[in-house]
């Protein structure tokens, strides 16, 4: 299934039906008088978040929503039948942002949440609602009011526990494919990895979920590269695991250039918690790792983790320091 994490689509919610002007006509009632019902109340529109989703790929397809109009009123003082709800079924994380693509209408962040868009027009009055002690014989109906429409974005973030960010080539998919069930594409070129990927990290008997987003480049929060689009999928993570390739010129500089990439995204993602790790060190001799290693401790000021996803060297302790983080900061939040 293809990955897709925007779209958007049109929702209308129905009209009301109109009111129904009719009288009481029957054989030997005396005093008939009118009788006409109210139109139906037209259909809403909801979003809902639904289990077994992870893409917004349905609405590339089908991008038009317009719940059921209200049924008309009738004689006999029936009142019109509620128009069909329209329901946008999206994955858990999705946000609803209005036309401008800045205002934000519903934050999605939990199974089964619904949350209504539009509101249907109430439908007319019939005849017999106008009905007075000086006006026995209305013949006054009112036509339903209209629904309500527009254009809406439809944004996904991933929901996860930790973060994958580094360079191209890093080996971030690899660290995911090693540790999780999950299968991204991995070779040996830049740019791999052109949509996030998640999986499910277990250590023991715990687990947490992983996300992997396509790798940042200098001057990505311009548009190079595959820009930071993509950054809104670890917006929501506790942890950041940064890894930087062991095998790379100056892991240092690597470093730094994520960071800035972070720092110049906003939302608070420069300030998660970080874990710093160096990577393919199965294919550096023991003095290139420790000069990479003591390069890159000083660049970011705190400990540096050995890992080699390939030979399995390192990761136990890369997944013990990922839980940890994940649990410091399941307290903060509850402490806040």
């Amino acid at each position: 299934m293809k990955f897709l994490d925007q779209a958007k689509v049109f929702i209308k919610s129905g009209d009301g039906g109109n009111g129904c002007s009719s009288f009481r006509r029957e054989k030997y009632v005396e005093f008939g008088g009118p009788n006409g019902g109210d139109g139906g109340r037209g259909g809403d529109v909801w979003v809902e978040a639904v289990e077994g989703l992870n893409t917004l790929i349905d609405f590339r397809y089908h991008q038009h929503f317009k719940a059921g109009r209200g049924q008309h009123g009738m004689g006999k003082d029936r009142t019109g039948a509620r128009g069909k709800d329209a329901v946008l079924k999206v994955p858990v994380g999705t946000q609803v942002l209005d036309e401008d693509g800045e205002t934000l209408l519903a934050d999605l962040t939990e199974r089964g949440q619904r949350i209504k868009l539009l509101t249907g027009g109430d439908g007319g009055f019939g005849n017999t609602h106008f009905k007075t002690s000086t006006n026995r014989a209305p013949r006054r109906s009112d036509p339903g009011w209209p629904g309500q429409e527009g254009w809406v974005w439809l944004r996904l973030k991933l929901i996860a526990d930790a973060g994958l960010v580094g360079l191209p080539n890093a080996g971030k998919s690899t660290f995911l494919a090693s540790t999780t069930r999950a299968k991204p594409k991995i070779a040996d070129y830049p740019f791999t990895t052109l949509h996030p990927n998640l999986g499910v990290l277990r250590l023991g008997d715990r687990e947490c979920v992983l996300a992997d987003i396509p790798g940042l480049i200098e001057g990505a929060h311009e548009g190079h590269g595959l820009g930071d689009r993509f950054l809104g999928h670890v917006e929501r993570t506790r942890v950041l695991l940064h890894l930087v390739d062991g095998t790379g010129e100056d892991p240092a500089a690597a470093y730094r250039t994520v960071r800035d990439e972070l720092a110049a995204y906003g939302h608070g993602l420069a300030d998660k918690p970080e874990i710093v790790a160096l990577t393919k060190v199965d294919a550096l001799s023991d003095e290139t790792r420790e000069a990479a290693a003591k390069t890159l401790s000083a660049a970011c000021g705190g400990v540096v983790l050995p890992l080699s996803s390939v030979s399995g060297k390192g990761v136990d302790g890369v997944l013990a320091a990922l839980f940890q983080a994940i649990d410091a900061a399941k307290e903060t939040e509850v402490e806040a």
